[in-house]
């Protein structure tokens, strides 16, 4: 992509890396929209595109001397914001990687705490259901609730999906859930053993 320059480009570049703030303004304003919609398109966001873009002047006001050796301005700003760019979205990228296991380690933890409670008696009405569970399920509950091995572990290890992995222990709560509550000393195991108490 190729910025229209401005008719004195030269000049204003010149002048810019002596110091003068009058000609980098002109700089700035002349290139500042048209590099915004080109890092906008890349991004789609705005706040990222204008704070990308400023970043740029800001740098190249820092090193304005180096501008005398520069033969296109536009080039140049193109050259920073595009690595600027593509840094920005692969910082973003990470964040969601960490913020998705982050949630997946935060569901794992609330799902395993609906039947995680500390009485043996209730664990050993919890041991009992397991035993009801399908083959796989059973596997996979035992592996993420006993073993405490993330999703992508136990995929590993079964030669299934993470996504079905997930699925099988869903199945797995519910039904546990489901045959504790089917006897009604275990409800009210269940609801004595779970209320907090209030001081």
């Amino acid at each position: 992509m190729a910025f229209r320059p401005h008719s004195n480009e030269s000049a204003l570049m010149f002048a810019a890396a002596n110091g003068d703030e009058r000609a980098f303004s002109k700089l700035f304003y002349w290139y500042y929209k048209q590099l915004g919609a080109y890092v906008f398109k890349i991004t789609d966001s705005q706040i990222l595109a204008e704070e990308i873009v400023q970043d740029a002047f800001v740098k190249i006001w820092l090193r304005r001397s180096t501008l005398e050796n520069i033969t296109s301005f536009g080039a140049y700003l193109l050259t920073i914001c595009r690595h600027d760019t593509f840094k920005a979205l692969k910082k973003i990228a990470a964040q969601k990687v960490l913020q998705a296991e982050l949630e997946q380690y935060l569901m794992q933890e609330e799902e395993m705490a609906l039947l995680d409670n500390p009485a043996e008696e209730f664990r050993t009405i919890i041991a009992k259901s397991v035993e009801k569970l399908p083959e796989q399920q059973r596997k996979v509950y035992i592996m993420s609730r006993y073993d405490r091995l993330k999703y992508e572990e136990i995929a590993q290890k079964l030669g299934l999906s993470p996504t079905t992995v997930k699925k099988h222990i869903q199945l797995a709560v519910k039904f546990i859930q489901k045959d504790i509550a089917s006897n009604k000393f275990d409800i009210s195991l269940a609801i004595i053993l779970t209320t907090p108490l209030i001081l």
